[in-house]
């Protein structure tokens, strides 16, 4: 009896795992795009809710300027309609839209809110919320316009005799609860967004509908509070740093956004809107034109001149100033400080301007065409519009340490020199050329007048009679002057803001940080040296400027980014270069996250030291996925495979917004569960992603869906990358459970075909292995602050998951001259790594050190 055939030889275990692709960035929206329109496909419900909208619209005859005066009276909601008994008007004010743009806008939100609405919270649910949102949202928006116009206010009285119909008050209301299922991240957006836009509308617009919508959102916010009270899973998540100059460069846009929406609506009346022509300057009408012409020539040539201003591209300058501040909230979204000054300026020149304008009306109301009877209702209404940019002003004060990124001073100059330029040009043409066609102005222009009347080339017609009394252009050349002069000026400013604004790396020390960059790429460091390009650090450099050390200096104490870096030869001078440089200010030096060459140092100029991590690093030419401790490496990369998850390589500036946006996503979820802020200093965070040199890993599944991020940074030698080291990482908290392992294997895999040495887990805080030598007393410390911090920060949950990849591990000190500096060490350290905690947040903290 023959025996069975052998079985065939096992593939090789890594025989399954491929390396990463590289991310096809060529249709980057394309891919966001079919993200957003997959959903649709499955929201039987909004799609019927549509047709039925649409359907009874076109049957009523109501597409394209809303109900019937008989209709509405019968259908649409309003106190007068609750006043006579109809009371289903609440409810059926959902069936119809004022007219074809109330159609389009309200079919464009709806599918924002209900097609997302109907997979996380039900059909069922979703309708229940859209109509009793609906209902609930009018009922508190009409008992807001009631006590308002009992109470004597202008708006809310004047709201007390309207009907409206539209069905976004439900729609918004959906908005809000749905925001309660949300990742941390899009919920404060969508919240913010939702909240922006109901206040937008009722404030600046001011419709009943408005007020309407701005009750839905407060009814689904209560609603959505409610529901999670009962699941106990209420609690407040503060934002990242990054997410919190966003969402602050959000309410400044929505602040430029406000006026201009208004703008589109006839008869915007709302409290914000009073003085709307100072936002938005408004062409005058030809009554206007007309009363002037009766007045005086003089008033009729101004009238035309601003007349024809309008009728030439020049109209851009009628909004000036939110094109300004939606140019400054990029920069904001940024970080950066001087968008951040400029936005101060900006709304200070606007609270003074309004300042001025009261005083002015106060000193001569009948100048403004009041009576006394009406002088209450002025000062309201300035008070009113003063209120949005002291608010704003406010906020900018309090987020202040958030923009703190500076611009290198060639970025500076380039952008003073560009912007000083147009200035000077556009001055020297306005009086060089005007004064050469004179006789074309009303009355002739002298040198003395066209300087006097400068000012008017910068500002938006509406504040021309303010503070100007500038010679009329009558003349084609004058006219070309009056209209294009200021607008090449805040074209060419505006544009080389937002492209400064643009730069993609930007530091506090950033020319040094041009320099220090330079001499890591040229000659390395250690396997941690990347992070001196982080933005935070300073950099001290040698006198022949071969080597350098990246610090930051926390009260007295100057604390090291790592090791020296440089020309190998120079690095051990460096310490002792440094510490005379520390000397010299007064501050005390502290090497931290160094290695074994750095300690040597430290130790020939009698420092102290202690352990503080652990680099893991895994050698790549002989790497291999065999034998049982590879066991749970190899089941998830078989598993990756069996679920279709592939690894991408993307370079985060370059990554599509689907992409990016899930990743932001997901490291808010992270940072919000934590309860504290996320740490910085030597681990990186969203703003390290957002630099060419930084290889990210996404574990990516069809259907464009992350499961986890990893990013890798390079180790230079000789002028190139040699190793690569791990820094952020984050996973999808309902996402595939092996992806770390999936995606530092693929990593590895990668890194190995390119031809690299090795691939560096980079090291824990507070975490090492056990040793067989007793520890210090400071060392004891330190064990137990990281065990203290393990349910919070899990450094040494870390250390054990990067035991899976057989690292070799190489202790990581921290060097101080004296223990006397402990104190203030260990105070510059925790600031270091958490310079955003609030004092909540460090009330939280000290609980869980006494637990």
């Amino acid at each position: 009896m023959t025996s069975p055939p052998p079985p065939p030889p096992p593939a090789p275990p890594d025989a399954a795992a491929e390396a990463p692709v590289t991310g096809d960035s060529r249709h980057p929206w394309r891919t966001t795009l079919d993200r957003l329109l997959a959903p649709v496909r499955h929201a039987p419900f909004t799609l019927a809710f549509l047709a039925v909208l649409w359907i009874v619209g076109a049957v009523t005859g109501s597409l394209g300027s809303g109900p019937g005066q008989h209709r509405m009276e019968r259908f649409g909601a309003g106190l007068p309609s609750l006043a006579e008994g109809r009371w289903w008007t609440p409810a059926t004010s959902l069936l119809w839209c004022p007219g074809l743009a109330g159609y389009i806008g309200a079919t464009l939100l709806v599918l924002v809110l209900l097609t997302p609405a109907e997979r996380r919270l039900g059909v069922a649910r979703t309708a229940a919320i859209l109509l009793g949102g609906q209902i609930a949202g009018t009922l508190l928006a009409l008992g807001i316009v009631k006590l308002g116009s009992l109470a004597g206010e202008q708006w809310l009285d004047s709201l007390s005799e309207d009907l409206a119909v539209t069905p976004t008050v439900g729609a918004l209301a959906v908005g809000a609860v749905l925001s309660y299922r949300l990742t941390a991240l899009w919920r404060r957006r969508v919240r913010l967004g939702i909240g922006a836009f109901a206040l937008v509308m009722a404030l600046y617009v001011g419709h009943l509908q408005g007020v309407m919508r701005f009750g839905g959102v407060v009814v689904g916010l209560a609603a959505g509070a409610a529901l999670y009270h009962r699941s106990g899973r209420v609690r407040l998540r503060r934002s990242s740093h990054t997410e919190a100059r966003v969402l602050v460069a959000l309410v400044v846009a929505a602040s430029a956004i406000g006026p201009m929406i208004a703008i589109l609506y006839r008869d915007a009346y709302g409290p914000f809107n009073s003085f709307d022509n100072l936002y938005v300057s408004i062409q005058p009408t030809a009554e206007e034109v007309a009363e002037a012409c009766a007045t005086s020539a003089r008033d009729c040539h101004s009238e035309h001149a601003i007349q024809d201003f309008y009728h030439s591209p020049s109209v851009i300058m009628a909004a000036l100033v939110p094109l300004l501040l939606l140019v400054l909230a990029e920069g904001l979204r940024r970080g950066l400080r001087l968008a951040w000054g400029l936005a101060v300026l900006v709304h200070l020149a606007w609270i003074a301007l309004l300042g001025y304008l009261l005083n002015d009306f106060l000193a001569d109301p009948q100048a403004y065409g009041a009576v006394p009877a009406d002088h209450a209702g002025y000062v309201q209404s300035f008070v009113e519009q003063m209120l949005l940019p002291v608010l704003v002003l406010l906020l900018l004060v309090l987020t202040r340490d958030r923009f703190d990124l500076r611009l290198p001073r060639t970025a500076t100059a380039k952008l003073s020199a560009v912007v000083g330029a147009a200035f000077l040009l556009v001055c020297a043409a306005y009086v060089g050329i005007g004064h050469a066609v004179r006789d074309q102005y009303d009355p002739d222009a002298t040198p003395g007048l066209l300087f006097g009347g400068l000012v008017s080339v910068f500002l938006p017609p509406a504040f021309l009679d303010e503070f100007t009394d500038s010679p009329i252009p009558v003349g084609g050349m004058a006219k070309a002057l009056y209209q294009y002069c200021g607008l090449v000026f805040w074209a060419v400013t505006l544009v080389a803001l937002f492209f400064t604004f643009r730069r993609p790396r930007l530091h506090t020390d950033a020319d040094a940080a041009v320099r220090a960059r330079e001499l890591l790429t040229a000659h390395g460091g250690s396997n941690l040296s990347y992070l001196t390009t982080w933005d935070g650090n300073y950099y001290w450099f040698d006198e022949s400027g071969r080597a350098a050390v990246a610090y930051r200096v926390i009260s007295t104490v100057a604390l090291t980014t790592g090791d020296p870096f440089g020309d190998p030869r120079a690095r051990e001078a460096a310490v002792a270069g440094f510490s005379r440089h520390c000397d010299e200010r007064g501050w005390t030096p502290c090497f931290y996250s160094v290695g074994s060459e750095t300690l040597r140092s430290a130790e020939r100029l009698g420092w102290r030291s202690v352990q503080v991590a652990e680099d893991t690093v895994v050698p790549l030419p002989d790497l291999a996925f065999t034998g049982k401790k590879w066991q749970d490496v190899r089941t998830a990369l078989n598993k990756a495979k069996k679920e279709g998850i592939t690894a991408e390589w993307w370079s985060y500036p370059e990554a599509p917004v689907a992409l990016t946006d899930q990743v932001r996503s997901i490291s808010e979820e992270w940072v919000a569960d934590k309860g504290l802020p996320e740490m910085g200093f030597t681990l990186g965070g969203l703003d390290e992603l957002d630099d060419p040199a930084v290889r990210c890993l996404l574990a990516v599944d069809g259907d464009r869906t992350v499961h986890g991020i990893t990013s890798w940074m390079p180790v230079y030698g000789d002028g190139s990358p040699v190793g690569w080291t791990l820094d952020f990482m984050r996973r999808r908290a309902g996402g595939f459970r092996g992806s770390m392992e999936f995606l530092i294997a693929s990593a590895a895999l990668g890194f190995k075909e390119e031809g690299a040495a090795f691939l560096s887990l980079s090291g824990a805080p507070l975490a090492r292995t056990s040793s067989a030598q007793p520890a210090a007393a400071l060392q004891r410390v330190l064990d137990y602050g990281g065990k203290v911090l393990e349910p919070v920060y899990g450094f040494r949950s870390l250390l054990n998951f990067k035991a899976k990849f057989q690292p070799q591990y190489r202790p990581m000190y921290m060097a101080y001259p004296d223990p006397a500096f402990l104190p203030a060490i260990t105070r510059a350290i925790s600031k270091a790594y958490l310079p955003h905690m609030t004092p909540a947040q460090g009330m939280r903290l000290m609980r869980q050190f006494s637990a």
